[in-house]
């Protein structure tokens, strides 16, 4: 499996519609997609074969997620790093560096979506276009935070690995991201993601993604986005409930919004036909 050294993790990635490694005559444009919270490529991969025919798609998985795990003798160093999603937006432009990758479009998911806001605002002259699906703007409201981070902690401290051998298990820990099925093997894909996610990598991201201060500086960021952008909700989406998306879509001229019926937390792989024929469409509009 190819590997490159990102901020001193080795960060796993694969290339769908060429070649890995790229070779370096390759025509095509390049877009990279970005998981979400306690995932991993993986299920990107239908998304990035449909697109290949156009764009040399780049999957990798974030630091302490999949199968870019973070090494004994580096725990202490990414616990002292943090875990605030800049410096994941900071780790994607050095695995471009590293990749000899100038300018890209991304396709963001959930969690990974606010890492690629800020991506897009820290770095706009890498960019040609940008779809975030499934992320938006909460409001602060401490008690729900509270009860957030107590049920979180919990998940996350308990995870045995026996969980992903119950047959049902997969069915269950799904079906609150769901509103249509998909293939029971991406369900076992993302159970088996969740199990492996590096304990203080699934903690941290939990406080970084959902707080006060989240509230008050992703409105400003989504404000700042300058490059073509296209936010996709899912309509019956139970994580970040479709008005959200709308809200900040509505903040700046730069993002066209669109609502994927009848899908949850999901909507690529609920309704693939639907949500690319929101996709191509964007893809195809001159920068």
């Amino acid at each position: 499996m190819p590997y490159v050294q990102v901020n001193q993790v080795d960060h796993y990635y694969e290339w769908v519609g060429t070649k890995t490694p790229r070779p370096a005559d390759s025509s095509k444009p390049v877009m990279v997609f970005v998981h979400g919270w306690a995932g991993s490529a993986r299920y990107w991969r239908s998304t990035a074969e449909a697109l290949s025919q156009d764009y040399d798609c780049l999957l990798y998985d974030m630091r302490g997620f999949g199968r870019s795990v973070i090494a004994s003798d580096q725990v202490d160093a990414q616990k002292a790093r943090g875990y605030e999603l800049e410096t994941f937006a900071d780790d994607l432009a050095a695995l471009l560096d590293t990749l000899g990758l100038a300018k890209v479009s991304i396709n963001a998911h959930s969690m990974g979506a606010s890492v690629a806001v800020y991506f897009l605002n820290r770095y706009p002259q890498r960019v040609e276009q940008a779809i975030l699906t499934c992320n938006g703007i909460f409001e602060y409201d401490k008690a729900a935070f509270d009860a957030f981070y107590r049920f979180g902690g919990y998940v996350v401290a308990f995870r045995p690995q026996w969980l992903g051998k119950i047959p049902l298990a997969p069915r269950f820990f799904m079906a609150r991201f769901l509103h249509k099925p998909i293939p029971a093997a991406e369900k076992i894909a993302f159970l088996e993601d969740f199990l492996n996610a590096d304990y203080d990598t699934a903690l941290g991201t939990i406080f970084t993604s959902v707080s006060k201060l989240a509230t008050e500086v992703m409105p400003v960021e989504f404000a700042k986005i300058s490059v073509p952008t296209l936010l996709v909700s899912g309509e019956f989406d139970q994580i970040t409930p479709a008005p959200l998306g709308e809200k900040a879509a509505d903040l700046n001229p730069n993002i066209q919004y669109a609502l994927v019926k009848k899908t949850g937390h999901f909507p690529m792989l609920e309704d693939a036909d639907t949500y690319l024929g929101y996709v191509r469409p964007f893809l195809a509009t001159p920068v």
